[in-house]
């Protein structure tokens, strides 16, 4: 995951769901890179991955870094060609061949959350990485490994995955939020949210009433 907003300073609650939610999709065995960060948002992640060191989730390894994705390459000594830049505009999708040894690595760019999608991902493209799409629909950054995971490991195409557009996240009968993105759905339907994410939105509805 290459982060490109050297403005932030700490880890919204959030966002901390969601990158916590990528290394649990990822999986233990796997290990998910967040790149580009500053100063204090890579202390904040390094010591949240502190935090669960000892945790009895399957969750993937992970580390943090203020240098960039190319310069990690250099350092694990792997060309570009290997690496596959999950990119909206990219011509090809991604599709279960992809995984048959053609790359390495997959490579996510931008900011989490970002509604409307502000093209975070051209600085990447313009390096020359290999480029595929996961559908017309923007999704969250833990859906997108998701779902790269399903087509990649589980060999399911795109298009034989549930999901769900634009969900209504329900509260109670005066209280309710849309959210504007695609989600993986589970097997009642519901879009799948990292753990604690519904309360968190429920948190902050209720503050965007305060006075």
């Amino acid at each position: 995951m290459e982060d490109d907003d050297e403005d932030t300073r700490v880890i919204p609650p959030w966002v901390e769901l969601e990158y916590r939610q990528m290394r649990y999709l990822a999986g233990k065995g796997s290990m998910v890179y967040f790149t580009h960060l500053s100063s204090s948002s890579r202390t904040s992640m390094a010591a949240a991955f502190a935090g669960t060191s000892s945790s009895c989730e399957p969750l993937a390894d992970a580390k943090a870094f203020t240098k960039g994705i190319l310069d990690i390459m250099k350092d694990e000594g792997l060309s570009l060609e290997h690496v596959c830049l999950l990119d909206p505009k990219a011509e090809a999708p991604l599709s279960p061949e992809d995984g048959d040894g053609k790359f390495s690595w997959f490579l996510f760019g931008g900011i989490l959350g970002d509604d409307p999608p502000r093209d975070r991902t051209s600085e990447l493209r313009a390096l020359g990485f290999p480029t595929r799409h996961l559908g017309p629909v923007q999704m969250t950054t833990d859906t997108a490994l998701g779902v790269t995971k399903l087509v990649i490991h589980n060999k399911t195409p795109l298009h034989e995955i549930p999901y769900i557009d634009f969900p209504t996240i329900t509260f109670n009968a005066r209280e309710s939020v849309e959210m504007p993105f695609r989600y993986i759905a589970d097997e009642e339907g519901q879009p799948t949210l990292p753990p604690g994410m519904r309360e968190l939105l429920h948190k902050d509805l209720n503050k965007s009433f305060e006075f």
